[in-house]
C-alpha cells in the first residue's frame, strides 16, 4: 500500500486572537482540499477545543506538546490523557524549538512519545540537525541518535501511530529550505535506519515528512521525492497558500 500523503500545520504561538484564528480556518473550510491527503493542524492549546466545533470534519487536530505524566503537580503542562479525553488525536513531540529553547533532551522526547502512544495518541515525532552539525557532516548521526532514543523505548507495533518529521533546524523559519535532493537523502537515510533498527516493514510503512520553510513555491518539487511523504508547515500554515501545500501532490499530478 502506498503511504498516504500527510500535511500538518504547526501554528506555533500564533495567532493572538480568536478572530485571526477564525480567518485562517475559514480559508481551509471553504477550500477544495485533496481528499487523499491526511490534514492535521496544531493551534495553540487553548484553541484546540473550540476549534473542534468549527473546523471541517476531515481536518484533524494536534497538540503542539504534552507531558509524560497522566496527571499531577506539573504546572503549565498538558497530559496525554487530557488530550485523549478532549478527542484530540495527534501531538507534535521533539520539535527543535522544544529541544533548543526548553532544553528537552532526546530521552525526554522519548518518554513523552511513550506516554502519548500509551494513551492512544498519534505522534508527529520531530528530528533534525543544526547548520553546524550539517556543515560538520553529522546530519545522519544526529538524526539517528534522536531516533534511537525512541527506538529503544517503543514496540514494533507503536510505529504505526508515528509520523516522523525531518526538520533541519537551519531551515526552520529562516527562509532557507533543503533542496529536494537534500531532503530525499535525509529521508532515505531515516528509512534505512528504521529498517535496520526496527524492521523493514516499519521502514516501508512509516511516513517521513519534511519541515523547514515549506511554501507553495517549493512544495511541489519536494513532494515528487520518493521518500518525502508530506510536510510539517510552520509560517505558511497561517496563510492561504497552505491550501496549495495540502494539494501539492494533486497539483503536481
Amino acid at each position: 500500500m502506498p503511504r498516504q500523503f500527510f500535511v500538518g500545520g504547526n501554528f506555533k504561538m500564533n495567532p493572538t486572537s480568536q478572530g485571526q484564528l477564525d480567518s485562517i480556518i475559514s480559508v481551509l473550510n471553504s477550500a477544495d482540499l485533496d481528499s487523499t491527503t491526511e490534514i492535521v493542524v496544531a493551534p495553540p492549546s487553548l484553541y484546540l477545543i473550540p476549534l473542534k466545533q468549527t473546523v471541517r470534519q476531515e481536518i484533524q487536530l494536534s497538540a503542539q506538546n504534552c507531558f509524560y505524566k497522566e496527571s499531577g503537580a506539573f504546572t503549565g503542562e498538558i497530559s496525554p490523557a487530557q488530550l485523549v479525553d478532549s478527542n484530540i488525536p495527534y501531538v507534535i513531540l521533539g520539535h527543535s524549538e522544544r529541544r533548543s529553547i526548553f532544553h528537552e533532551t532526546s530521552e525526554i522526547v522519548a518518554k513523552k512519545t511513550v506516554a502519548a502512544l500509551t494513551a492512544t495518541l498519534k505522534v508527529i515525532f520531530c528530528v533534525g540537525e543544526t547548520l553546524e552539525e550539517r556543515e560538520a557532516g553529522l546530519t545522519t548521526e544526529v538524526v539517528q541518535n534522536q531516533l534511537q532514543a525512541a527506538v529503544s523505548h517503543l514496540q514494533v507495533t507503536d510505529w504505526s501511530c508515528v509520523v516522523i518529521a525531518y526538520e533541519p533546524v537551519w531551515a526552520i523559519g529562516t527562509g532557507k529550505v533543503a533542496t529536494s535532493a537534500q531532503a530525499q537523502e535525509a529521508h532515505l537515510n531515516i528509512r534505512a535506519f528504521l529498517s535496520q533498527a526496527v524492521s523493514p516493514a516499519v521502514a516501508e510503512n512509516t511516513r517521513i515528512i519534511y519541515g523547514g520553510s515549506v511554501t507553495a513555491a517549493n512544495c511541489q518539487e519536494l513532494s515528487t521525492q520518493p521518500d518525502v511523504d508530506g510536510f510539517l508547515v510552520g509560517g505558511a500554515s497561517l496563510k492561504p497558500e497552505f491550501v496549495n501545500i495540502i494539494n501539492a501532490r494533486r497539483i503536481q499530478g
